[in-house]
């Protein structure tokens, strides 16, 4: 938290304490670099480059590991979320209450129906560029993004292509700081043509700052008034201490010596700095929880900053909730992002805090609230996660193989990245073994039409994705789904909105939920709504479950259970399911021999995730090549256990979607 301040001349004694009046004070903040020790350059952080050869690194002066050009991996992408509570609505009509995360960035995609995953869309995950925007205006109350316009007295149309910000919420310019001038001189400033300039309190401005010398009452200090760069601080002299001087590179000599000047001050320019204006935050993130929590989607080498603000439980005043952010099965550098407070932070309400994370090895994860988690995780705050994989970035033509040997150090004379290598005889949990053998696969782009259809496809002319690195292309798929599989027992949720103990024992759930609905809500187009107790529409649910493959084509289904409670199972029929990946491991053995299977139907604890590919070819002559469609049409993705196909007791619901084929 910043204090910004105006300090007003008082005379001599004024040269020692001046007064100071607050003009912001806030604990809301959010952080995105636009370049960072790993990311240098900030104009190549807000795109991904080719895959050539893994980054090279050496020690700077300072002793820290840097990348040497020309190869730096990844980029930088930032996110912001909200933790507090809102409400979803099941399929039978009920409204049930939810502790919940909600979005505070990508709010222009997630209303547009983009925050399913799908097409490579990650929605809420932004480059700088993107997240480092101000907003071109008020946000209002409620922000359009999130809410139907109605209840905001606008005509705004929920998806209207009219609202295009995708920024952090709330993210705002600093306030400046405005400081009182005792003198400027050239003297003793290590040359005519450097200003030395004392304040009547300790400078706040550091080295390569832009500073503003300015008069008031039609004097200003005459050769020194204008915007300068700092290019000195704590500068001794007769006056004060040192650090109440920094210096400025003014160019020309024989400037008069301005003391005790009553009109002259110094200030800062207004920038990004993380600081926010807290009445966005709280009118978007109020009661506007999600279900399942706002998506994360980033890559390989990416460094990805999180920040989770803490807006409060609106519907339980009297609870003090803390939350957290844990990424569960996901390798931190440090236990301090971890997510557990016991080891690391936990976010009180009115407060922020950014995680930072390196991406790990390409995979499915979750992520979810780490205080009293059976009871947060319950109430609704799980959400999904994915690391996209450098075999993505490969250029085209090049061999898969060969670009997996680059990454494990397997070429002789290349560079070789300590962190991301993988050698089984050394590391037997590494995750990106190379195959026993090259099979001569070669990175391409989707074609024009999808598979055996006239329709387009729709990746056209974009490079092909693939699950994992594999090296020989087994993990390629045309389309990706997250799915979510999740419970809500409503009597537990119903103490817990009315200020009763909740009965850990007794929790059992009566709505099973694949990314936050229950069947036929899965198979409805957009976002869905509730009407919170508000008085306002919050779009609280806003990823189907439609899969949608082109014929031939095939979908990747990242599945987790993020139940407390329930083992899920999920059947497909007459799709065969492929299963190549397990809790964000490659099925791949230490020889390099695929373990992949096909099945009808999969189970999933609690905390578990599989990678699943729903394969729409009946014969194929390579991976990428289908020789035989499957028909067009519907087919279905459910559970065989029958009492998880319900609504509280009803027989219609649950956890059931629809695979079109088209």
């Amino acid at each position: 938290m910043r204090v910004h301040a105006t300090l007003g001349f008082l005379g001599a004694i004024a040269a020692l304490c001046a007064l100071t009046t607050p003009a912001a004070a806030q604990s809301f903040r959010v952080q995105c670099p636009n370049s960072t020790i790993t990311h240098p350059v900030a104009a190549n952080n807000n795109a991904e480059p080719n895959y050539v050869s893994p980054t090279a690194f050496t020690k700077n002066a300072q002793g820290y590991l840097v990348p040497t050009a020309p190869t730096v991996n990844g980029a930088i992408k930032c996110q912001q979320i909200s933790g507090g509570d809102g409400y979803a609505t099941m399929a039978d009509g009920t409204q049930t209450f939810m502790f919940s995360f909600g979005p505070l960035s990508g709010l222009a995609d997630i209303s547009a129906g983009k925050s399913d995953g799908s097409m490579g869309a990650n929605a809420g995950t932004e480059y700088p560029s993107v997240f480092n925007t101000v907003y071109p205006g008020t946000l209002l109350p409620g922000d359009p993004a999130t809410t139907d316009g109605a209840s905001d007295g606008s005509t705004y149309v929920q998806g209207a292509p009219s609202f295009s910000y995708n920024g952090a919420v709330g993210l705002a310019l600093d306030v400046p700081y405005t400081n009182s001038i005792y003198d400027i001189n050239e003297a003793g400033g290590g040359g005519p043509t450097t200003a030395t300039v004392i304040l009547n309190t300790a400078s706040p401005f550091n080295l390569g700052d832009s500073v503003t010398i300015a008069g008031t009452g039609g004097v200003p200090p005459a050769g020194y008034d204008g915007t300068w760069t700092v290019s000195a601080v704590n500068v001794p002299n007769t006056l004060f201490p040192a650090n109440f001087a920094f210096q400025f590179v003014v160019g020309t000599g024989g400037l008069p010596d301005v003391l005790e000047s009553a009109t002259a001050t110094a200030s800062s320019q207004q920038q990004l700095d993380g600081h926010v204006d807290p009445r966005q935050i709280m009118d978007v993130g109020v009661m506007n929880g999600n279900i399942p929590a706002p998506l994360m989607a980033f890559d390989e080498d990416d460094e990805f900053f999180l920040t989770l603000t803490n807006v409060g439980m609106i519907m339980r005043p009297d609870l003090f909730e803390q939350h957290t952010v844990h990424f569960h099965g996901y390798p931190n550098a440090s236990s301090f992002y971890d997510g557990v407070p016991d080891a690391s932070v936990a976010i009180n309400i009115g407060g922020s805090f950014t995680y930072y994370y390196l991406a790990p090895d390409a995979g499915t994860y979750f992520w979810h609230c780490h205080i009293t988690p059976p009871e947060h995780l319950q109430m609704g705050m799980v959400g999904q996660l994915y690391v996209r994989p450098r075999q993505n970035r490969v250029p085209t033509g090049n061999l898969l193989y060969t670009a997996l040997q680059l990454q494990n150090g397997q070429v002789p004379g290349q560079v070789v990245d300590l962190r991301t290598a993988c050698n089984p005889s050394v590391d037997i949990l590494c995750a990106a073994v190379t195959p026993a053998a090259s099979n001569g696969a070669t990175q391409k782009v989707y074609p024009p039409t999808a598979g055996a259809s006239a329709a387009p496809h729709p990746n056209a002319g974009k490079p092909y994705m693939y699950a994992y690195n594999d090296g020989d292309g087994s993990t390629q798929y045309d389309v990706e789904y997250p799915l979510q599989m999740h419970g809500f027992d409503p009597n537990f949720h119903f103490v817990g909105m009315t200020f009763n103990p909740e009965a850990f024992a007794d929790m059992k759930d009566k709505y099973f939920l694949l990314n936050g609905r229950s069947y036929p809500d899965t198979v409805s187009a957009g976002p869905q709504l509730t009407e919170s107790s508000d008085g306002r529409v919050h779009y609280s649910q806003p990823m189907n479950s439609i899969i949608n493959i082109p014929a031939g084509g095939k979908a990747l289904l990242r599945l987790v259970n993020l139940s407390v409670s329930e083992y899920h199972t999920l059947a497909s029929l007459g799709i065969r399911m492929h299963v190549i990946g397990y809790n964000a491991k490659l099925l791949r053995d230490q020889e390099g021999h695929n373990m992949d299977y096909y099945a009808n139907s999969i189970t999933l604890g609690g905390g578990e995730s599989l990678d699943v590919i729903l394969d729409s070819c009946l014969n194929r002559a390579s991976f990428d090549t289908c020789t035989t469609p499957m028909p067009t049409g519907t087919y279905y993705l459910y559970t065989p256990n029958l009492d998880e196909l319900s609504n509280d007791a009803e027989n219609f619901g649950g956890l059931m979607t629809e695979v079109h084929v088209y």
